[in-house]
């Protein structure tokens, strides 16, 4: 006997994970559907991201938080399991996901790679629990693509460091408690562990978004942070130490979209059975339904992709060129399903009411962070030729 047919998964796509994956994914669905979804418009409206400590706490508790890292008080998750929970998580909004990501994929990362011991006993169980939010001050005000040309340096003076610089577009700047600042030194580029009630570090919140407004997003300024010589990250000198921490959370992006997309798509089909124009559903045109077909099409096959990319990221195998290849074209295709999901509900499309509007202006950020669209195309480029056309 064939299986039913599932309108939520066409492809049988779950036949593809195991019980720990499934029970991973339904948690953090739960709570993404109790603690975000009944209030998620109301922040986004009002622009802000209220209780995001406890948030970070209760995020912690479901063992959200560095959730693929091993040891530390983190979850020792797989791949996809984390690939998952980044879907789940930016299906309620891509600001709560950008909130996982830059604690776990970021920040904790960068210390449970490049740490010392001390480091990472020191900080990642408590970031691990949520108790400490985490932020990752790599883009500046005019270097974004090209963090080669950071202003940011760090000085000697005796044993201690001495930070002064500028970095934007921080995700949980403002509230965080620990900073993995970049910076150039003479040795150089070098990451430092900056507790941020450190004497010259302030971290003013960025107004006036019109996207990822249910998250919080700041400057960090320096301005002669004085550091003990253990702040800095022995395990990594050069910019392959931050870009190796982008490949981790731009691979969360890669699920992430999807889950945004998803979030999308359930509401233009729930709208099309519902809405009635001309005496019968919506859904029972032919345009529309050639709509939800295509969307269904790039929906799935991102998903697929992301869950390829996961087990190949489980086996050691995963390529950074490989997850530029899943962040450019699950980004670009999550930003097509959402504007014509916004098409299928008409006016009610740029209505709170339904999540179309906040998830199409999120995306739209999130195919600009960790790289954009050019960037990764020049990445597959050189991959695919052999040949640099960065510079």
């Amino acid at each position: 006997m064939l299986p039913s047919f599932d309108p939520l998964d066409p492809l049988g796509i779950d036949d593809l994970l195991e019980p720990e994956d499934l029970a991973v994914r339904d948690t953090v669905r739960r709570w993404a559907a109790d603690r975000v979804l009944p209030y998620v418009a109301e922040w986004y409206e009002a622009g802000e991201l209220p209780g995001i400590r406890e948030l970070a706490r209760e995020l912690g508790g479901i063992g959200a938080l560095g959730m693929s890292l091993d040891g530390y008080g983190c979850a020792g998750a797989s791949a996809v399991q984390y690939g998952l929970a980044c879907l789940e998580l930016e299906a309620a909004d891509s600001g709560i996901r950008s909130l996982v990501s830059v604690q776990g994929s970021l920040a904790m990362y960068a210390l449970h790679r490049f740490g010392s011991e001390e480091q990472k006993r020191g900080w990642l169980p408590r970031m691990a629990s949520g108790e400490v939010i985490g932020c990752f001050g790599l883009t500046e005000p005019d270097h974004g693509s090209d963090p080669a040309g950071m202003r940011t340096y760090a000085k000697r003076d005796g044993s201690d460091w001495v930070l002064d610089g500028r970095k934007m577009w921080i995700t949980n700047g403002s509230v965080a408690g620990v900073a993995v600042v970049w910076a150039r030194t003479d040795d150089g580029i070098r990451g430092f562990v900056v507790p941020t009630d450190s004497a010259g570090f302030s971290a003013p919140e960025i107004k006036h978004k019109w996207s990822l407004r249910a998250s919080v997003t700041s400057e960090l300024v320096l301005d002669d942070v004085r550091l003990p010589a253990d702040a800095v990250l022995p395990g990594v000198v050069g910019l392959k130490g931050p870009l190796s921490c982008l490949t981790h959370a731009r691979y969360g992006i890669v699920w992430g979209s999807m889950g945004a997309a998803r979030a999308c798509f359930e509401a233009a089909v729930d709208y099309a059975k519902t809405r009635e124009q001309f005496g019968r559903p919506i859904g029972g045109f032919q345009l529309t339904q050639a709509k939800l077909a295509d969307m269904a099409v790039e929906l799935h096959k991102g998903i697929l992709l992301a869950h390829h990319l996961g087990r190949r990221m489980d086996a050691g195998r995963l390529r950074p060129e490989q997850v530029s290849f899943g962040k450019l074209n699950n980004v670009r295709e999550a930003i097509e399903i959402c504007r014509t999901a916004r098409t299928i509900l008409g006016a009610n499309g740029i209505s709170l009411e339904y999540p179309v509007m906040r998830h199409a202006t999120n995306l739209e950020s999130v195919l600009t962070y960790e790289g954009t669209v050019e960037m990764h195309q020049l990445v597959l480029g050189k991959a695919l030729t052999g040949l640099d056309a960065f510079r």
